[in-house]
Protein backbone atom coordinates (compact mmCIF):
# COMPACT_ATOMS: atom_id res chain seq x y z
CA UNK A 1 0.00 0.00 0.00
CA UNK A 2 1.65 3.57 -0.98
CA UNK A 3 1.81 5.99 1.74
CA UNK A 4 -1.27 7.92 2.30
CA UNK A 5 -1.68 11.48 3.85
CA UNK A 6 -3.47 11.54 7.41
CA UNK A 7 -6.32 14.19 5.53
CA UNK A 8 -6.48 12.41 2.20
CA UNK A 9 -7.53 9.61 4.01
CA UNK A 10 -10.18 11.10 6.30
CA UNK A 11 -11.72 12.81 3.32
CA UNK A 12 -12.02 9.51 1.28
CA UNK A 13 -13.19 7.81 4.50
CA UNK A 14 -16.42 8.75 3.84
CA UNK A 15 -17.45 7.41 0.12
CA UNK A 16 -15.42 4.12 0.79
CA UNK A 17 -16.81 2.82 3.71
CA UNK A 18 -14.88 1.29 6.45
CA UNK A 19 -11.98 -0.75 5.96
CA UNK A 20 -10.92 -2.68 8.95
CA UNK A 21 -7.72 -4.00 10.39
CA UNK A 22 -5.03 -2.69 8.06
CA UNK A 23 -6.76 -0.77 5.58
CA UNK A 24 -8.85 0.95 9.07
CA UNK A 25 -8.78 5.00 9.63
CA UNK A 26 -6.55 4.63 12.58
CA UNK A 27 -4.55 1.62 11.66
CA UNK A 28 -3.44 2.99 8.26
CA UNK A 29 -3.25 7.14 9.85
CA UNK A 30 -1.41 6.59 12.64
CA UNK A 31 1.27 4.92 10.61
CA UNK A 32 1.40 8.09 7.85
CA UNK A 33 3.10 10.77 9.84
CA UNK A 34 4.65 11.26 13.35
CA UNK A 35 2.28 12.14 16.27
CA UNK A 36 0.95 15.65 16.18
CA UNK A 37 2.22 18.10 19.21
CA UNK A 38 0.80 17.39 22.48
CA UNK A 39 -1.36 19.62 25.23
CA UNK A 40 -2.52 19.76 28.48
CA UNK A 41 -6.16 19.97 27.86
CA UNK A 42 -8.29 17.84 30.31
CA UNK A 43 -11.22 15.96 29.80
CA UNK A 44 -13.71 15.47 32.59
CA UNK A 45 -13.74 11.43 33.28
CA UNK A 46 -17.15 9.61 34.00
CA UNK A 47 -17.96 8.30 37.36
CA UNK A 48 -18.20 4.37 36.81
CA UNK A 49 -16.57 1.88 35.28
CA UNK A 50 -18.10 -0.27 32.26
CA UNK A 51 -18.01 -3.42 31.00
CA UNK A 52 -15.72 -2.85 28.07
CA UNK A 53 -13.54 -5.11 26.06
CA UNK A 54 -10.85 -2.80 24.55
CA UNK A 55 -7.09 -2.52 25.25
CA UNK A 56 -6.42 0.35 26.81
CA UNK A 57 -9.50 0.84 28.16
CA UNK A 58 -11.46 4.49 29.04
CA UNK A 59 -14.07 4.21 32.03
CA UNK A 60 -17.58 5.37 31.26
CA UNK A 61 -20.94 5.26 32.59
CA UNK A 62 -24.00 4.63 30.07
CA UNK A 63 -27.10 6.75 30.23
CA UNK A 64 -28.62 4.93 26.97
CA UNK A 65 -26.81 1.28 26.31
CA UNK A 66 -27.16 -1.59 28.20
CA UNK A 67 -24.29 -4.03 29.39
CA UNK A 68 -25.07 -5.72 26.04
CA UNK A 69 -25.34 -3.35 24.09
CA UNK A 70 -21.88 -1.64 25.31
CA UNK A 71 -20.08 -5.02 24.98
CA UNK A 72 -21.00 -4.47 21.41
CA UNK A 73 -20.43 -1.54 20.98
CA UNK A 74 -17.31 -0.93 22.78
CA UNK A 75 -15.69 -4.32 20.44
CA UNK A 76 -16.78 -3.27 17.25
CA UNK A 77 -15.43 0.37 17.55
CA UNK A 78 -12.01 -0.96 18.51
CA UNK A 79 -12.14 -3.27 15.35
CA UNK A 80 -13.26 0.12 13.34
CA UNK A 81 -10.84 2.10 14.92
CA UNK A 82 -7.84 -0.04 16.50
CA UNK A 83 -5.25 1.48 19.17
CA UNK A 84 -1.60 0.98 17.79
CA UNK A 85 1.67 1.83 18.97
CA UNK A 86 1.50 5.92 17.99
CA UNK A 87 -2.25 6.67 18.55
CA UNK A 88 -4.86 5.35 20.67
CA UNK A 89 -8.02 4.28 19.20
CA UNK A 90 -12.06 4.41 19.46
CA UNK A 91 -12.06 3.25 22.93
CA UNK A 92 -9.26 5.71 24.02
CA UNK A 93 -11.28 8.39 22.42
CA UNK A 94 -14.42 7.62 24.20
CA UNK A 95 -16.30 7.07 21.13
CA UNK A 96 -18.68 4.29 23.01
CA UNK A 97 -19.26 7.62 25.38
CA UNK A 98 -20.23 9.56 22.08
CA UNK A 99 -22.43 7.43 20.81
CA UNK A 100 -24.63 6.45 24.15
CA UNK A 101 -24.97 10.37 24.34
CA UNK A 102 -26.35 10.72 20.95
CA UNK A 103 -28.53 7.52 20.71
CA UNK A 104 -30.11 8.39 24.64
CA UNK A 105 -29.86 12.49 23.50
CA UNK A 106 -32.98 14.24 20.41
CA UNK A 107 -31.37 12.63 17.98
CA UNK A 108 -31.94 9.42 19.24
CA UNK A 109 -34.97 9.50 19.38
CA UNK A 110 -35.55 11.26 16.10
CA UNK A 111 -36.71 14.51 17.14
CA UNK A 112 -35.95 15.92 13.84
CA UNK A 113 -36.86 13.10 11.33
CA UNK A 114 -40.08 13.08 9.18
CA UNK A 115 -42.11 9.76 10.54
CA UNK A 116 -44.77 9.65 8.54
CA UNK A 117 -43.90 7.08 5.93
CA UNK A 118 -44.72 5.20 3.76
CA UNK A 119 -42.04 3.13 4.91
CA UNK A 120 -40.78 0.96 1.80
CA UNK A 121 -37.64 -0.13 0.17
CA UNK A 122 -36.20 2.74 -1.50
CA UNK A 123 -33.53 3.54 -4.06
CA UNK A 124 -29.72 3.97 -3.56
CA UNK A 125 -30.81 7.58 -3.70
CA UNK A 126 -33.41 8.19 -1.78
CA UNK A 127 -31.11 7.14 1.47
CA UNK A 128 -33.14 6.47 4.91
CA UNK A 129 -36.07 4.87 4.49
CA UNK A 130 -37.12 2.67 7.80
CA UNK A 131 -39.48 3.45 9.93
CA UNK A 132 -36.91 3.66 13.14
CA UNK A 133 -35.39 6.32 15.43
CA UNK A 134 -31.96 6.37 15.48
CA UNK A 135 -32.04 4.77 18.87
CA UNK A 136 -34.55 2.53 17.83
CA UNK A 137 -32.86 1.36 15.06
CA UNK A 138 -29.36 0.85 16.59
CA UNK A 139 -31.03 -0.97 19.85
CA UNK A 140 -33.48 -3.06 17.21
CA UNK A 141 -30.35 -4.52 14.99
CA UNK A 142 -28.11 -4.64 18.33
CA UNK A 143 -30.41 -6.72 19.90
CA UNK A 144 -30.76 -9.27 16.80
CA UNK A 145 -27.00 -9.56 16.71
CA UNK A 146 -26.95 -10.38 20.31
CA UNK A 147 -29.25 -12.85 20.12
CA UNK A 148 -27.74 -14.63 16.94
CA UNK A 149 -24.47 -15.09 18.42
CA UNK A 150 -25.53 -15.63 22.12
CA UNK A 151 -25.93 -19.41 21.24
CA UNK A 152 -22.45 -19.39 20.15
CA UNK A 153 -19.76 -16.76 20.92
CA UNK A 154 -20.75 -13.73 22.03
CA UNK A 155 -19.54 -10.64 19.66
CA UNK A 156 -17.23 -9.13 22.53
CA UNK A 157 -15.35 -12.19 23.35
CA UNK A 158 -14.85 -13.30 20.01
CA UNK A 159 -11.08 -13.25 18.62
CA UNK A 160 -10.19 -9.50 16.98
CA UNK A 161 -10.15 -12.10 13.46
CA UNK A 162 -13.59 -13.22 13.75
CA UNK A 163 -14.78 -9.78 14.74
CA UNK A 164 -13.70 -8.77 11.76
CA UNK A 165 -14.70 -11.50 9.54
CA UNK A 166 -18.05 -10.34 11.35
CA UNK A 167 -18.06 -6.65 10.95
CA UNK A 168 -17.11 -7.57 7.27
CA UNK A 169 -20.55 -9.71 6.91
CA UNK A 170 -22.17 -7.14 7.82
CA UNK A 171 -20.86 -4.48 5.35
CA UNK A 172 -21.46 -6.97 2.54
CA UNK A 173 -25.04 -6.99 3.21
CA UNK A 174 -27.67 -10.03 3.04
CA UNK A 175 -28.56 -10.34 6.89
CA UNK A 176 -32.06 -9.24 8.13
CA UNK A 177 -31.21 -7.99 11.90
CA UNK A 178 -34.74 -7.16 13.30
CA UNK A 179 -35.97 -5.25 10.59
CA UNK A 180 -32.45 -3.30 9.89
CA UNK A 181 -30.67 -4.45 6.83
CA UNK A 182 -27.22 -5.46 7.90
CA UNK A 183 -25.51 -3.50 5.41
CA UNK A 184 -27.71 0.05 6.71
CA UNK A 185 -26.45 -0.86 10.09
CA UNK A 186 -22.55 -1.58 9.63
CA UNK A 187 -22.87 2.08 7.27
CA UNK A 188 -24.58 4.05 10.51
CA UNK A 189 -22.14 2.07 13.08
CA UNK A 190 -19.11 3.52 10.89
CA UNK A 191 -20.16 6.70 10.55
CA UNK A 192 -21.07 7.21 14.21
CA UNK A 193 -17.72 5.91 15.16
CA UNK A 194 -16.44 7.99 12.79
CA UNK A 195 -18.29 11.09 14.65
CA UNK A 196 -17.31 10.38 17.77
CA UNK A 197 -13.64 10.03 16.82
CA UNK A 198 -13.46 13.19 15.16
CA UNK A 199 -16.27 15.65 16.82
CA UNK A 200 -15.64 18.49 19.27
CA UNK A 201 -15.00 17.10 23.07
CA UNK A 202 -17.96 18.82 24.47
CA UNK A 203 -20.09 15.95 22.96
CA UNK A 204 -18.18 13.31 24.77
CA UNK A 205 -15.90 11.68 22.34
CA UNK A 206 -12.30 12.88 20.83
CA UNK A 207 -11.32 11.99 24.22
CA UNK A 208 -8.24 14.66 25.37
CA UNK A 209 -8.73 15.62 21.12
CA UNK A 210 -6.93 12.61 20.11
CA UNK A 211 -8.50 12.62 17.04
CA UNK A 212 -7.78 16.18 16.16
CA UNK A 213 -4.28 15.83 17.24
CA UNK A 214 -3.65 12.93 14.86
CA UNK A 215 -5.01 14.69 12.16
CA UNK A 216 -3.24 18.11 13.16
CA UNK A 217 -6.67 19.46 13.11
CA UNK A 218 -6.64 22.99 15.14
CA UNK A 219 -10.05 22.76 16.51
CA UNK A 220 -12.79 25.80 17.73
CA UNK A 221 -9.98 28.63 17.76
CA UNK A 222 -12.24 31.78 18.13
CA UNK A 223 -9.66 34.40 16.36
CA UNK A 224 -7.02 33.70 14.19
CA UNK A 225 -5.82 37.98 14.72
CA UNK A 226 -2.25 37.11 15.32
CA UNK A 227 -1.98 34.54 11.76
CA UNK A 228 -3.58 36.86 9.35
CA UNK A 229 -0.76 38.21 7.69
CA UNK A 230 1.30 35.01 7.84
CA UNK A 231 0.95 32.92 4.94
CA UNK A 232 2.54 29.15 4.34
CA UNK A 233 3.47 28.61 7.88
CA UNK A 234 2.56 25.31 9.68
CA UNK A 235 -0.18 25.80 12.28
CA UNK A 236 1.78 24.79 15.32
CA UNK A 237 -0.85 25.56 18.15
CA UNK A 238 -2.72 22.83 19.80
CA UNK A 239 -6.58 22.47 19.34
CA UNK A 240 -8.91 23.88 21.17
CA UNK A 241 -12.86 22.74 21.58
CA UNK A 242 -15.94 24.82 21.87
CA UNK A 243 -16.01 24.26 25.61
CA UNK A 244 -12.25 24.97 26.23
CA UNK A 245 -11.94 27.90 29.42
CA UNK A 246 -8.74 29.75 29.43
CA UNK A 247 -7.07 27.24 31.17
CA UNK A 248 -7.78 24.86 28.57
CA UNK A 249 -10.10 22.42 30.66
CA UNK A 250 -13.36 20.99 28.64
CA UNK A 251 -16.59 21.11 30.90
CA UNK A 252 -18.76 18.50 29.71
CA UNK A 253 -21.19 18.62 31.96
CA UNK A 254 -21.26 15.62 33.70
CA UNK A 255 -24.40 16.25 35.48
CA UNK A 256 -26.45 17.11 32.89
CA UNK A 257 -28.03 13.44 31.13
CA UNK A 258 -27.67 12.69 27.78
CA UNK A 259 -31.06 12.11 27.42
CA UNK A 260 -34.99 13.72 26.58
CA UNK A 261 -37.03 14.55 29.55
CA UNK A 262 -39.14 10.90 30.38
Amino acid sequence: MSKLSRRSLIKASAPVGAALLSGSLADVAARADTPAHTHTAQLQPSAAPSTGTGSGEVKASYLFLNSEEAAFIEASVARLIPADEKWGGAIEAGVPNFIDKQLGGAWGAGERLYRGGPWQQGTATQGYQLPFTPAEFFRTAIAAINSELKATTPFAKMSATDQDAYLHALEAGGKDLGGVPSKEFFAALWEITLEGFFSDPVYGGNRDMLGWRMIGFPGAYASYYDLVDQHGIDFQHVPTSLASDVHRHIHVRPEIPARLPE
